[in-house]
């Protein structure tokens, strides 16, 4: 073992200490009616054998405009005059009613005959809006109904503003009076019925996570009064898993004897250690199966069954890991490869360290890397890196980035701007096609004869970047219009970053001091090193409350939302066994009998605090 990678493994298990007293004052502190019940994601129509709950329930559902993705005003201009907003619909509900209320202002020096708002649902127009003199200038409310024929999985609700400020042909659509505010205040109240799906495992892993649904990520756990610490496992590699794929969601898995009758849940099952309520039938191997919630039957059970923790350790990685025919109601399994164990820094969620990462390695589309407009949003591309990269003084991470535009016919003032977690980093006039670049900056026409390419070099200052980053790429395009009635193009501005763009991080060594808790509350770090957590073990109570599992669960959850991976190899152990995963970085959770190990350890701790002593 080499002084760094001792560097990394030194202290593990007091930084899991400090955070376990973290996550049990902040998780169990959460009711249900602090968990956000609107969602902005969307769901397509039901499925062949899906049929409406009986009798029908319905619910409203009121959507601000930052649950359906912006966090600020929306400013409609000349140039840019349209935005779309984003809603869905889970795939166990359909939408009945939908109502739009939009609060707006607008210019007041508009020509008003002629200018109004152009709503579209999913490209269909469903309302138009003038805009009149009497209310201009000050905020507007307007409620419109829109058809809940139209919606689908994913929706797209796009508003226009459509004004001009002058009857004469020569319109400038930069001109500063073409403008219009979308506020904050405006919402989309959303009645939504249950739908009852088949129990079938294909839809895994809906309804129990629904990718349409952005809210937070809420999932029951349902398990035995006298849990074994190796059905705790089983629970907490599903836990990771749907960790996993909740990605930027925030996440919760409450622990309770019973199934609850509001929600999907997941039950795990022995025929010595079943739920209270739940019967099923006689259990003959490790098996995955659907079935109605006992408590409420619009709801889905997911139970993984097994006659022992071994059968019960299997189906959980058979789910996981997709390895069994997920097909009808239930499924055996009989086997289950884990695959190779990880190696220190490989998370599918982390970008690799030891080479350049190409762009399109961090996208999941390349049409995220284009943009069109004269002031379009800026191009975002997300980073995790390792959090104990450590760098010198003079470290630098290199950054190197193929762009192309659509080039301004003059030179003017379109730039560039290049931020790393909304911090300058550096910005770049956009030169015209005839305009030599810089020793820095190689323009070369492409086939349309309209745009350029360019390419650049860049070091970001390493204390810029933490283990989650996002890099920001904001084209500007300036007006090309040289005259009160010159003319301008038609054609809108486009302009993207190359999916070859690179960023390096392999000149960086790995070294933390720790304990670090800012570590392990952003990344999961040191335990999330192998993404498996193969040298980690959660170390439980003897007697765990729902609580305590709560806890694990929802910290297990984490770690696959970091990682990216099912931690299919974790330990969990009782506290009275702690020494036989003592080889292991430890993650202790709970009180009493858990607590004691930290009082035994005394002053090797970094911090104690004791009652009536400062």
């Amino acid at each position: 073992m080499t002084n760094l990678e001792s560097g990394l493994r030194c202290g593990c298990t007091r930084i899991a200490a400090m955070a376990t007293a973290f996550l049990i004052s902040t998780i169990p502190g959460q009711s249900a009616a602090q968990v956000a019940a609107s969602s902005p994601a969307a769901a397509p129509p039901p499925s062949p054998g899906a049929t409406a709950a009986s009798p029908l329930v319905t619910r409203a559902q009121v959507l601000t405009l930052a649950q359906m993705g912006a966090n600020y005003p929306i400013p409609l201009r000349g140039v840019d005059p349209d935005h779309t907003l984003n809603v869905g619909v889970r795939l166990d509900e359909v939408v009945t009613a939908a109502r739009l209320k939009l609060v707006f202002t607008y210019s007041p020096a508009l020509v008003f005959p002629l200018s109004h708002l152009k709503i579209r649902l999913n490209d269909e127009v469903v309302a138009t809006i003038p805009l009149d003199q009497e209310h201009a200038g000050q905020q507007v409310t307007r409620e419109v109904d829109l058809d809940p024929r139209y919606f689908t999985d994913f929706n797209r609700i796009n508003v226009q503003m459509i004004a001009h400020y002058t009857l004469d042909h020569c319109e400038d659509p930069f001109h500063s009076s073409l403008w219009a505010d979308i506020s904050p205040s405006t919402t989309l109240t959303l009645s939504k019925a249950s739908v009852t799906l088949p129990d079938n495992l294909a839809l895994l892993p809906a309804p129990f996570f629904d990718r349409r649904d952005n809210n937070r990520v809420t999932v029951p756990f349902v398990l035995p009064a006298n849990t074994d610490p190796a059905v705790l496992r089983a629970a907490g590699v599903v836990a990771s898993w749907l960790g996993a794929l909740a990605s930027y969601r925030e996440l919760r898995f409450p622990v309770s004897r019973t199934a609850p009758g509001d929600a999907h849940a997941i039950a795990l099952v022995m025929p010595n250690a079943m739920p209270d309520g739940l019967h099923i039938d006689k259990i003959e191997g490790a098996s995955v199966r659907v079935m109605p919630n006992p408590a409420n039957p619009a709801r889905k059970l997911l139970v993984l069954a097994g006659r022992n923790p071994e059968e019960l350790q299997l189906a959980a990685n058979a789910l996981v890991l997709g390895k069994a025919a997920m097909a009808g109601a239930s499924t055996g399994v009989q086997a289950v490869d884990l695959g190779k164990p990880r190696q220190p820094y490989d998370a599918p969620a982390w970008a690799p360290v030891d080479r350049p990462v190409l762009f399109k390695e961090l996208v999941t589309d390349p049409q995220q890397l284009q943009v069109a407009g004269a002031s379009p949003d800026a191009i975002r591309v997300n980073l995790r890196v390792p959090a104990d990269l450590f760098g010198w003084n003079d470290r630098s991470v290199p950054l190197s980035i193929k762009y192309r535009y659509t080039a301004p016919s003059t030179y003017n003032d379109s730039v560039l701007s290049v931020d790393i977690n909304d911090q300058l980093v550096r910005s770049y006039r956009l030169k015209p096609l005839t305009t030599q670049g810089d020793e820095n900056l190689v323009s070369v026409p492409l086939l349309s004869g309209g745009s350029v390419s360019a390419s650049s070099d860049i070091l970001i200052p390493a204390f810029r970047v933490g283990s989650n980053n996002q890099m920001q790429f904001r084209f500007s395009m300036d007006s090309q219009k040289t005259g009160l009635c010159a003319s301008t193009a038609t054609n809108v501005a486009r302009a993207a970053v190359d999916p070859d763009s690179s960023i390096d991080f392999s000149g960086f060594a790995h070294y933390a001091a720790l304990p670090n808790l800012a570590f392990f509350a952003n990344s999961g770090y040191p335990f999330t090193r192998l993404a498996d957590l193969a040298d980690t073990a959660v170390v439980v109570p003897d007697a765990p409350t729902t609580i305590d599992q709560e806890a694990a669960l929802t910290m297990l959850g984490h770690m696959g939302k970091w990682t990216g991976l099912p931690s299919l190899r974790v330990a969990v152990a009782a506290a009275k066994a702690i020494d036989t995963v003592k080889d292991r970085n430890l993650v202790i959770i709970g009180t009493g009998s858990a607590a004691q190990i930290l009082t035994g350890w005394g002053k090797s701790l970094p911090l104690m605090i004791e009652r009536g002593k400062t």
